[in-house]
C-alpha cells in the first residue's frame, strides 16, 4: 500500500488550470496554488466546490509547496496523482495481489526499448520476459471506468510498442489502475479517443494482454483491491 504524506491538508477546489495548477481554498480560508500531478482532463472528477486532499512539502527549494492528491466525488475518494499507479503495480506484483503476473524472479523499472522509448516495468526470470505499460484511470461514468479522458497520441504509441514486443515473442501487458472504488468494469473511452480504442482492440486481438485493477483510495492510503472485467466489445 501507499501511505500518503503525513502532512495532509483538506480544502475546497476552486479551479484547475494550465493542466498542472489548481487553486484550493484551505479550511483556514487561505487560498493556495497546488501542483496538479496529472496531465489528463480529469473528466468526471475536476469539480470545483468538491473537497480535495493536498500534501505539503517541507522542501524549501520547491516553488509550489502543495500537491493535489485526491478529490472526493460523491462518496468516493479519487486519486489523481499519476506517480502512484506504477508503485501500486510493482507492489501488487511483489506481494502476489496481481496473480496474473506471478512466477517472475526479477523486476526492472523504466526500461529502455527501441530508440526513444521506455516501458514502465519488465519482468524476467520465466519462459518469456513480460513488458508492462501502466495507465492511470480517474474517469468513471455509470460505474464504468474508462481511459483515456483526453486524446492521447502517447498512449496510442505505447500500444503499438507493446504490439511490436508481442510480435517478437515477448509477453506484453497494458495495465489500467483505476484510482477510485466506484468503477466496477473497464472499457476504452470510444467517445473521447476513438483511435486509441481502435488500436487497443486491435493489439489485444493480436496477443497483447489487458488487465484492469481497482484501487481502494482513502486520505490515509491507497492499495490495489481487485481485478475488474474489461469490456472490449
Amino acid at each position: 500500500m501507499i501511505l500518503l504524506h503525513p502532512l495532509i491538508i483538506r480544502g475546497i477546489l476552486i479551479k484547475r488550470y494550465k493542466r498542472f495548477l489548481a487553486d484550493v481554498k484551505l479550511q483556514n480560508g487561505h487560498i493556495v496554488t497546488a501542483h496538479c500531478p496529472n496531465s489528463g482532463s480529469l473528466l468526471s472528477c475536476n469539480i470545483p466546490g468538491n473537497t480535495v486532499i493536498l500534501s505539503k512539502s517541507e522542501n524549501p527549494k520547491r516553488k509550489l509547496k502543495y500537491t493535489w492528491e485526491q478529490i472526493k466525488v460523491g462518496s468516493v475518494w479519487v486519486g489523481i496523482n499519476t506517480q502512484y499507479p506504477n508503485k501500486l503495480v510493482i507492489e501488487g506484483i511483489s506481494n502476489g495481489t496481481i496473480k496474473e503476473l506471478k512466477s517472475y524472479r526479477h523486476l526492472r523499472k523504466e526500461v529502455k526499448i527501441g530508440v526513444n522509448s521506455r516501458i514502465d516495468i519488465v519482468l524476467e526470470g520465466s519462459d518469456r520476459p513480460c513488458y508492462i505499460e501502466v495507465k492511470n484511470v480517474t474517469f468513471v461514468e455509470n460505474n464504468i471506468a474508462m481511459f483515456p479522458d483526453a486524446i492521447t497520441k502517447r498512449g496510442q504509441k505505447h500500444l503499438e510498442e507493446l504490439l511490436n514486443l508481442t510480435r517478437q515473442g515477448k509477453r506484453s501487458v497494458i495495465f489500467f489502475v483505476i484510482q477510485r472504488s466506484d468503477g466496477f468494469s473497464f472499457k476504452p473511452a470510444d467517445q473521447i479517443d476513438p483511435e486509441f480504442s481502435k488500436i487497443l482492440r486491435y493489439v489485444v486481438s493480436e496477443g497483447v494482454e489487458v488487465l484492469a485493477y481497482q484501487a481502494a483510495v482513502s486520505p490515509q492510503e491507497i492499495h490495489l483491491s481487485q481485478r475488474i472485467p474489461v469490456i472490449l466489445k
